[in-house]
């Protein structure tokens, strides 16, 4: 037996001792619940974006042959390079209205694979790069109500000045948007564009021989500057004067990012905002990739590390057990789910064995060796390319995983077509009497501005509710571009005549701290999030 084979063998049977042979009474006794909301949507969705419509964007690549969804008669693409359609009349992205479950097709016309993504102030959706003929394409997506028929817009005036394939996007204060890395491409850009590219020689370092300093981790930080995490290094950059302004040091345990497949994302900001902390979880080992083993084991490894510190160190803690392709979802409640992926091998096709159907709920504000819970597995391989996003109601959308080339279905992993909701503890019914209702919330708020919203619930209030912003973010590759939850400063709730609680609020106090755009804002009683109404900031 190999070395590496050995390896798998011992992980999986620590995994059946500590996981996997759960009694059944226990696995049922687990937090969460599933359930399929669309059992065919026809494509399969590698990035994937909520809009302030309570829709949902899908979108996968468009040189992977047909889809399982047409598009409306009469319209196909017409691609004389394309390796196998040169006429494709079948949809490569579409649109999930969530109050009935239904799919629409979308038109896509140049290539999506493995590009990157963010939402403008306005609403609309930016979509940047891919391969082929979509390496320097600017597209967007204006969203609209479920009964209108939005679609892909290609921006045919402005071009990236450097493609861009397995980049990521971050929107910044000015509502503008900057434009990361990318296979072949050590340089940033903006939206709009600010003339050419600017290199950025930090992933050029970050670079090793299989790559692993693609879709670099980026969190806006409260001073300006940004997080970039890339492979197993991080720093603090000024767009603004194109400079390294921090260097953090390395973290341990190796590679984290494509196509070793970590996931990263920023605590929720709250009190003064001056305060940042950062996770990067999981990954595979270094070799996995460029030796094309889907049987080494993935390790479960975070650091955690406060950005803003005049001295950053890496706290380091385990998860249940190692993952890698997983996604963080940021919850209402400041707690952080990681779904999806698998346990051993690395990003890329069929790259990847042994699925981890076992979420785990992060919990920041727990000391070292509690923050971790798992929770009720689900039964569908979520591996690579698949996403996770939280919805308006709290719940967890997954789409997504198709670790092949085409689309292939009497394989062990096939190509996942299905649509399925988690829905966290805090939505169990033995909670339902104190879920708030957020009755009226402003549909736009400047910064620095008092608010206020209104709430029922049906037993009386203890203590604060909190009114927190969760961001809609761009899911691809594990990682969620743009996530940002932002806690208000708020009074204690007034019940009213009518008796609903009045509570007033404090908007951001500046871009820096929440980007211009909109928000999903939740009111949270006793850990318990209402159903969010969309807010916009604007300065």
């Amino acid at each position: 037996m190999a070395s590496g084979q050995l390896l798998l063998f011992f992980f999986l049977i620590l995994s059946a001792v500590t996981l996997w042979n759960f009694p059944s009474s226990v696995v049922a006794s687990l937090p969460g619940s599933w359930e399929i909301l669309v059992s065919n949507a026809g494509i399969a969705s590698m990035h994937t974006a909520v809009t302030r419509f309570n829709t949902v964007v899908l979108l996968d690549r468009t040189d992977n042959g047909p889809s399982r969804k047409l598009l409306p008669r009469g319209r196909c693409r017409h691609d004389p390079n394309d390796p196998v359609l040169k006429r494709d009349c079948y949809a490569h992205s579409a649109v999930l209205d969530l109050s009935t479950n239904a799919v629409r097709p979308l038109m896509i016309l140049t290539d999506t694979w493995c590009s990157s993504g963010q939402f403008l102030p306005d609403g609309s959706l930016l979509q940047t790069g891919g391969n082929q003929d979509g390496f320097r394409k600017f597209r967007k997506f204006v969203p609209c109500g479920p009964v209108a028929s939005c679609d892909w817009t290609e921006l045919e005036h402005l071009v990236l000045s450097d493609g861009r394939w397995y980049a990521t996007n971050q929107i910044l204060p000015d509502g503008s948007v900057i434009i990361v890395g990318g296979r072949g491409a050590n340089t940033v850009e903006f939206f709009p564009p600010k003339g050419k590219s600017v290199p950025f020689p930090f992933l050029f370092e970050a670079e090793d021989t299989q790559m692993d300093n693609l879709y670099p981790y980026i969190h806006l930080l409260p001073d300006g500057n940004l997080f970039i995490f890339a492979n197993d290094k991080a720093v603090s950059y000024d767009y603004k004067a194109h400079k390294v302004v921090k260097n953090y040091p390395p973290l341990e345990g190796g590679p984290r990012n494509y196509p070793s497949a970590g996931s990263s994302a920023m605590l929720a900001l709250a009190g003064d905002y001056s305060t940042a902390m950062i996770i990067v979880c999981g990954g595979a080992q270094y070799g996995a990739f460029i030796d094309r083993s889907t049987d080494r084991p993935a390790h479960g490894s975070c650091g955690r590390i406060v950005a803003t510190s005049p001295d950053p160190t890496w706290e380091m803690e385990d998860m249940p057990f190692g993952r890698i392709m997983g996604d963080m979802v940021m919850l209402p409640t400041g707690d952080i789910i990681i779904i999806n992926g698998a346990q051993a091998g690395s990003q890329g096709f069929e790259m990847a064995s042994s699925p981890c159907l076992y979420p785990v709920l992060y919990r920041p504000d727990q000391p070292v060796g509690l923050r971790f819970m798992t929770l009720n597995p689900g039964t569908v391989p979520r591996m690579y390319h698949s996403t996770a996003n939280l919805l308006p109601d709290g719940r967890i959308l997954l789409a997504g995983s198709n670790p092949h080339y085409f689309y292939k279905f009497n394989v062990e992993f096939p190509t996942e077509l299905r649509i399925e909701a988690f829905s966290p503890e805090y939505l169990s019914a033995d909670r339902a009497n104190i879920r708030p209702v957020l009755e009226e919330a402003p549909e736009a708020v400047r910064y620095g501005e008092p608010f206020s919203v209104s709430m029922t619930v049906t037993l009386p209030v203890v203590g604060i509710v909190e009114v927190n912003l969760n961001s809609a973010p761009f899911a691809t590759h594990s990682f969620s571009q743009g996530q940002r939850l932002v806690k208000l400063a708020v009074a204690a709730p007034v019940m009213d005549e009518t008796g609903r609680y009045k509570i007033a609020c404090m908007a951001p106090p500046s871009p820096v701290v929440a980007p211009p755009g909109y928000y999903m804002a939740f009111a949270v009683n006793q850990g318990v999030p209402s159903v969010a109404r969309w807010i916009q900031l604007t300065a």
